[in-house]
């Protein structure tokens, strides 16, 4: 691989202008694609195989434009101190709000009078009406918000308390200044770490393009694949970070091998074969960690999983062809004016990384110890988890869905915000049992008097529970239902499906994180030609995400520093936050442990002692790890600043991750166990070394072209029965 790699980049190199003028026109032809494309609807959610997905599949079959999976509103109103929502003033006002929503859109499918639905809390203080609408809540158009938004302002104004809540208020999310900020942090960690700033603006040059690139067809696809907005929000989350890494590398290599007296073209050759392998299996692992999220059945996430892999490859391509193309454009003003009179000599004088694991391999059961027992304290708070999909109840209580939410709990129960939906696959008779049965369990608040269909074959009947929708109660609550009633009853609506979500999640994780786990040790085996290796990076993987949770547990569940990255209401975890952890940060952390130890194995195999071959590992690896890792937590801490929940959750959950990974499993625990295994860390057995096809990531080959006596181009390896 490194020989195909060298050539490329030297090709690369010398036909710069047309690898340059092809990557500009795909940046502009995607651009084009993206602005010329129809709007994007919003990403359909769905659970196949689940009962919740099987009932509104029967909905739509039965009650063929109802759209029952449009978006809902609930307009709630308040009266004024000591007055009732009774008084013909009061109701007037209503009756102009329902009249003003429904002539507001040509969306709304129905307005519910409460007047006449009786939707009025028992002291009379409290009024609801419910707009339905014939689409999604990321299908509405902004006018369509605020006709919403001001049919109750005019209310309001009349005296009455208005709240809206409901995701018909649903908006793509806002991610604000701070990503922004935390690309101006990965920009001036690589002016720090390069000294240049032609060398720090390739990383970020080349990330933008493949990021505008991916998330362009994302965008251009969207309408065709549907895709929903948090697609492109993880790919530009995922491709930032990936990109400038990878990049970053690919540059840091490059300038060594200027250092060491080549000229400009091998030294781009050399460094996208070395470098630039080790490129291609910590992208492949971050694409298996992707990808492998189809494993969940859920086609929203095995979509985002698909998208952001793509955005990697794209990153993979361009560190592998666009950097050695600028590099030949860049030419000496990669290097900083006091890097370009320093010597060959001036690589080998210790650093901090030299000094770093110098103390590691003095004490390296007492760093092993520090960082287990650390890193075990901070995931204490996992065990405790608590998993959910966010609804109104979580948002901050400065926002009008979480005060209408508020409101309907105050005037009709908790239960009435997560409302489930019975669909009864048969005749009347079949209903009224139903409901008669379901009315009787414990739990239920109240069973509304069945719908049915026109061909009087199908029924639905509305049941309040007792308590919140995100209440255990209430999860035990579906259970009964659906143990206790026949095969022809399904229960669904939001909270059945938020269960239904969490309980998928919960059954694929083990199953996802084998497949990853277990392709990613296979890909490690051939990189690393060791057992013990790979062994050890997944395990510190493991360590390092479960501590990452139980972090993003403190904050978000417990509320611990919650004010500080703008957790204004604690709740129920993300469902999808541990698999999702799993998948994306099992791929950046494996980016880590190949860019550092395999210059440990290149040293080790080229004849060094395995002690010394971590301090030459950690003198050319650890300065450009660090600042990688800087980068990624910049970038990801970015997403820290979104007005979406969910984003916010993913975008620290991902920055800790990387933390706990980068500075603690890879910068310490990695090289104390490596000390403590010495050579049998290279480890493996005879009829393995047989079976592995060799892929030559360390340059072998490439170095042997340099030794014309041979001696450099040994390979030593520990090999055994």
């Amino acid at each position: 691989m490194a020989t195909f790699l060298y050539k490329l980049g030297r090709f690369a190199f010398r036909r710069r202008r047309l690898v340059a003028l092809l990557w500009v026109a795909l940046f502009a032809l995607a651009g084009v694609a993206a602005s010329s494309a129809s709007t994007a609807a919003s990403s359909s959610f769905s659970i196949p195989g689940t009962e919740a997905q099987k009932a509104f599949d029967l909905l739509d079959e039965r009650f063929p434009g109802t759209s029952v999976d449009g978006a809902t509103a609930r307009v709630v109103f308040k009266a004024p101190e000591g007055e009732k929502m009774t008084d013909p003033a009061h109701r007037a006002e209503v009756e102009k709000a329902v009249a003003a929503l429904e002539s507001g859109s040509d969306q709304v499918a129905s307005v519910v009078d409460p007047y006449q639905a009786k939707a009025i809390s028992r002291d009379g203080t409290i009024a609801y009406t419910q707009v339905s609408y014939k689409v999604s809540g990321m299908e509405l158009a902004e006018e369509d918000r605020e006709a919403l938004t001001e049919a109750g302002e005019k209310a309001e104004g009349a005296g009455l308390t208005v709240e809206i809540g409901g995701d018909a208020l649903q908006a793509a999310p806002e991610t604000g200044a701070s990503e922004v900020i935390g690309v101006g942090v990965a920009a001036v960690v690589l002016v720090i770490t390069f000294g240049s700033l032609v060398a720090a603006g390739l990383p970020l040059l080349t990330a933008i393009i493949g990021v505008g690139i991916g998330v362009s067809t994302i965008t251009a696809l969207a309408s065709t694949l549907d895709l929903g907005s948090t697609t492109a929000t993880l790919a530009t989350m995922i491709g930032l970070a990936v990109g400038i890494d990878y990049a970053l590398f690919i540059v840091s290599r490059y300038r060594a091998e200027l250092a060491e007296g080549r000229d400009h073209e091998e030294a781009v050759g050399r460094a996208t074969g070395t470098a630039g392998s080790a490129v291609v299996f910590a992208g492949l692992t971050v694409v298996i960690a992707l990808v492998g999220l189809a494993v969940v059945n859920i086609p929203m996430l095995s979509k985002m999983g698909f998208a952001a892999a793509g955005t990697v490859a794209i990153a993979v391509l361009i560190a592998l062809t666009l950097i050695p193309a600028l590099l030949g454009f860049a030419g000496k003003r990669v290097l900083g004016r006091k890097a370009r009179k320093q010597t060959a000599q001036a690589g080998d004088k210790p650093n901090m990384g030299t000094r770093w694991a110098g103390f590691v391999l003095r004490r390296p059961v007492a760093v092993l110890l520090a960082g287990v027992v650390g890193l075990g304290a901070v995931a204490l708070p996992a065990a405790s988890l608590e998993m959910g999909l966010p609804d109104d109840g979580s948002q901050p209580t400065s926002t009008t869905q979480r005060r209408a939410y508020d409101l309907l709990s105050d005037g009709f129960g908790p239960g009435f915000n997560g409302p489930l939906l019975i669909v009864v696959d048969g005749d009347k008779a079949a209903a009224d049992g139903t409901a008669k049965e379901i009315a009787g369990l414990d739990g239920v608040a109240a069973v509304t008097p069945a719908t049915y269909n026109k061909a009087g074959d199908t029924a639905m009947i509305t049941v309040i529970p007792e308590d919140r929708p995100s209440s255990t109660e209430t999860e035990d609550l579906v259970h009964t239902i659906r143990e206790t009633s026949g095969d022809n009853v399904h229960v669904t609506g939001a909270t059945a499906m938020n269960i239904d979500f969490s309980q998928r999640m919960n059954d694929a994780l083990v199953p996802y994180l084998a497949l990853v786990v277990g392709l990613a040790f296979l890909l490690l085996m051939v990189v690393f030609r060791s057992v013990l290796v790979p062994l050890k990076a997944a395990l510190g993987f493991l360590l390092s995400v479960v501590a990452a949770l139980g972090a993003v547990v403190a904050v978000f569940q417990w509320g611990w520093l919650g004010s500080l990255f703008g957790v204004e209401q604690t709740g129920p975890i993300m469902s999808m936050m541990p698999i999702f952890m799993v998948g994306v940060v099992f791929g950046l952390a494996m980016d880590y442990e190949v860019f550092l130890v395999t210059r440990m194995r290149e040293a080790f195999v080229h004849g060094e002692r395995p002690g010394q071959a971590i301090v030459t590992g950690f003198r050319h690896g650890a300065r450009v790890v660090t600042a990688a890792a800087v980068i990624m937590i910049a970038v990801f801490a970015g997403f820290i600043g979104s007005s979406e929940q969910m984003v916010k959750m993913i975008g620290f959950g991902l920055a800790i991750a990387v933390f706990f990974d980068a500075f603690i499993v890879r910068m310490a625990i990695v090289p104390a166990v490596l000390a403590l295994l010495g050579g049998r860390a290279w480890w493996l057995p005879r009829w393995l070394a047989r079976v592995l096809p060799s892929v030559d990531v360390e340059g072998e080959k490439l170095r042997g072209a340099d030794d014309p006596a041979g001696d450099g181009g040994k390979e030593r390896e520990l090999v055994g029965a």
